[in-house]
């Protein structure tokens, strides 16, 4: 890849792309985003100054050579839409799309409320079945649905959670009262397909998003029903590859708590970025030493990894309760 273009960002990529195609053609691919993607390409659009010739040509000789490499005759069209969007997406955010466009659509009224205010959105769901709005708040972005499920009356929020958590696709009666609110609301009118929305990834996603002292509130209640669900929910809340957003002064508060053996084999598992931010706060001689450590250790089982990641994971926990660390991953800037 040229200079020029390693400049650009891949959102600056798009942004440039959408800009040769001519105004109607960039509306119909924007149409096919979701917020957050047209927010982001159209801040880029807005604020990209001085590109060059060269540049644009160089965007577009990629963008032919991807379509060239992957639409091959010897691909069925829903193989080549699914593993386009899980490439450029990522299987968690691709689910969703994938259902809306290869399940035959999805409600226009739930597109809609991912265009909404918060405060708009829960004024629609407030009134309706915890199920109900539990189906809602899986479909929107976690962020989105987190500043909903704040705006709820606190006596639900626990109870709205837990049925995100335990939501496996969607059930017919569930969603046929989905589509008669969204007709009341929007005058939809289509039928919604099935879609696989909610879990217990679903929920943490949320959750991690929702303000320290709410998450707390609506995580005891939880636990006082199903301890089982809660440990669940808990353990995909700060998975231990968020350990990279943990500032220098913290990794090293954490470092000093953990075994040198529980570390080794806990990095076995992490990638290279997550093993960089780990050797930068120890002295260079520590360094050296487990990395050298992490190159004699042969194979390893994935179950002892993760047993490992889990006991690291509970001690930032505990640390960051006696308020020792703070952890990362909360949005903007709400932290547990």
């Amino acid at each position: 890849m040229s200079e020029e273009v390693q400049d650009l960002n891949g959102t600056q990529r798009a942004a440039v792309l959408l800009m040769t195609i001519g105004e109607e053609r960039a509306a119909e691919v924007l149409k096919l985003m979701g917020p957050k993607e047209v927010q982001r390409i159209g801040s880029a659009m807005a604020t990209l100054t001085n590109v060059t010739k060269a540049q644009v040509e160089r965007v577009l000789d990629e963008f032919s050579a991807v379509v060239r490499e992957q639409t091959g005759f010897g691909i069925g069209n829903e193989d080549y839409v699914r593993k386009m969007l899980i490439n450029a997406l990522g299987e968690d955010k691709a689910a969703g799309v994938i259902d809306r466009i290869l399940l035959g659509g999805s409600s226009k009224g739930l597109e809609a409320l991912k265009w909404m205010d918060p405060r708009a959105v829960a004024e629609v769901i407030r009134l309706e079945h915890p199920q109900i709005i539990a189906i809602v708040l899986s479909y929107l972005e976690p962020d989105h649905a987190a500043e909903v499920l704040s705006l709820l009356p606190e006596r639900t929020r626990p109870d709205i959670v837990m049925r995100i958590a335990s939501l496996d696709g969607i059930q017919p009666q569930a969603l046929r009262e989905l589509d008669e609110i969204l007709e009341r609301q929007f005058s939809g009118g289509n039928a919604v397909q099935s879609s696989s929305v909610g879990g217990v990834k679903t929920a943490a996603n949320i959750l991690n998003f929702v303000e320290s002292s709410a998450e707390s509130e609506i995580m005891e209640m939880v636990t006082e029903v199903d301890t089982e669900l809660a440990e669940r929910i808990q353990d995909l809340m700060f998975v231990f590859d968020n350990l990279k957003e943990v500032d220098g002064r913290g990794i090293q508060t954490l470092l000093r708590e953990v075994s040198s053996d529980t570390l080794v084999l806990a990095l076995k598992g992490a990638d290279d970025a997550l093993k960089e931010h780990i050797f930068s706060n120890m002295s260079k001689r520590a360094a050296e030493m487990l990395r050298d450590d992490l190159e004699a250790r042969g194979p390893v089982k994935l179950s002892d990894v993760e047993a490992a990641q889990k006991e690291i994971l509970a001690v930032a926990r505990r640390l960051a309760d006696s308020g020792d660390l703070v952890l990362g991953g909360k949005g903007g800037d709400q932290y547990v």
